[in-house]
């Protein structure tokens, strides 16, 4: 679509159109990839591998946290690429999907290890008893959170992303020190169960995935690699701090910008997007933008959108944190 009249899908003006829908931006599409030719690994990442450029001093810290098997506990303005450093590292090693731990106000290390339901395993045992049949196994009724399948035991670590830690409680950063600095947790529910019982099967983040729970307690054989991402909000605990590899991101120059948009739309983008940089540079320089607002404004002028037009560039390029 290289017209104004092809960009606009949407008019507005009530009458019914048959269009078809444009291809998505590369870091906006969702539909499953071909399976790796080994077909040994069924949690291979599935969203399209996107391209992640992070100079060299500042991988040589992810390689420390790597090495030293210590949470990565990364930092920097929004869009600089804190989030997608889990997916980059996964992809690149491959360990698979990265497990996802997004933290809000209410978010506690119980529930991120596992959940038990204790009302839905009352109601089927009850059943199963009025139907003279065996009763449901109490695995059935434990799901282990991102934290706790992140610590299943596997020859290879898994990624995990505990996602803008400083939006959490207080004590968040504390509450994690004993299961980082172990490896391991308790599931009290099976930790009381009898001898014969030794061995739970219980569910996973993962679908369709199972692991096993020895006497009450999972620990991990690799420790996972573990990415924390703060965005300053708030500090941490020196105890929790100690534990960490910090990794402080840099907000990119005009010249990584650059970089970053030929690595994600190819160097043909490149062409007449001095204008969009130029005004990105300069509405950043008072306010506070991210890196993919200006990806947003490159795909748009590329797919025919005049972007001179008003209230467009204003709408891709808003003010991050401001009034709704």
């Amino acid at each position: 679509m290289s017209t104004q009249q092809g960009w606009r899908l949407f008019h507005g003006d009530g009458r019914r159109r048959e269009v078809a829908m444009p291809p998505a931006p590369p870091w906006r599409r969702f539909g499953d990839q071909p399976e790796d030719r080994s077909g040994e690994r069924s949690d291979a990442v599935r969203r399209p591998t996107q391209p992640y450029l992070i100079a060299p001093h500042h991988a040589d810290v992810v390689n420390a946290a790597l090495h030293l098997r210590r949470p990565l506990l990364v930092t920097g303005a929004p869009g600089t690429g804190k989030s997608s450093l889990a997916q980059a590292v996964a992809q690149e090693l491959g360990l698979g999907k990265v497990l996802h731990w997004p933290i809000n106000s209410r978010s506690t290390v119980q529930d991120a290890l596992y959940r038990y339901d204790a009302i839905g395993r009352l109601r089927e045992t009850t059943l199963s008893r009025d139907r003279d049949e065996a009763e449901p196994s109490i695995g059935t009724f434990v799901r282990l959170g991102p934290l706790g399948t992140a610590l299943v035991p596997g020859y290879e670590p898994r990624v995990l992303l505990v996602d803008e830690l400083d939006k959490g409680d207080v004590d968040l950063p504390n509450d994690l020190l004993t299961v980082f600095e172990e490896g391991e947790f308790e599931i009290p529910e099976l930790a009381r169960l009898p001898e014969e019982q030794a061995e739970v099967a219980v569910l996973t983040e993962r679908p369709g995935e199972q692991a096993t729970v020895e006497r009450g307690r999972l620990r991990c054989r690799e420790f996972p690699v573990v990415v924390i991402t703060s965005n300053g909000e708030r500090d941490f605990p020196p105890a929790f701090l100690r534990r960490c590899v910090r990794l402080e991101l840099p907000t990119p120059d005009e010249e990584r910008l650059r970089a970053i948009v030929t690595a994600h739309l190819g160097p043909a983008a490149l062409v007449e997007v001095d204008d969009l940089l130029d005004a990105f540079l300069r509405r950043r320089a008072t306010r506070e933008l991210a890196t993919d607002q200006l990806l947003n404004a490159v795909f748009l002028r590329a797919g025919g959108a005049d972007l001179s037009a008003d209230g467009l560039l204003d709408a891709v390029l808003h003010q991050l944190g401001g009034a709704v």
